[in-house]
């Protein structure tokens, strides 16, 4: 059974930086896509940014510039680095692994992991 494990999140003042790991069971980052989701009180849950078998990138708008998405394969293991957060940064974040879609959605989860709260004080 396939397992994804995030660590990493937490509470920091805006302008600071996180950085959140995904460690997957198996190979299933290995042959997959791997993304982050996040999902604030109230709102959709949104796919924050993504990254292919070969590191291509994808990231929502709202955080281009700020976040980096990586991988090491090696180590199954996908983070997200996190810079100048804001309030509205705020969120449960999870990490999901699932493969690369075509009609806007960039990626179609099929693992979830079980979410870390990152919370940006203003």
């Amino acid at each position: 059974q396939v397992q994804l494990v995030e660590s990493g999140g937490g509470l920091v003042q805006a302008g600071g930086s996180l950085r959140l790991s995904c460690a997957a069971s198996g190979s299933i980052l290995r042959v997959n896509p791997g993304g982050w989701f996040r999902q604030a009180p109230g709102k959709q849950r949104e796919l924050v940014a993504a990254i292919t078998v070969v590191s291509n990138t994808h990231y929502t708008d709202s955080v281009k510039g700020r976040f980096t998405i990586s991988r090491d394969n090696a180590k199954n293991t996908v983070y997200l680095q996190m810079n100048s957060l804001k309030p509205e940064d705020t969120a449960v974040y999870y990490c999901a692994v699932g493969p690369r879609t075509y009609d806007g959605t960039w990626l179609r989860p099929d693992y979830w992991g079980q979410g870390t709260q990152v919370t940006v004080s203003s």
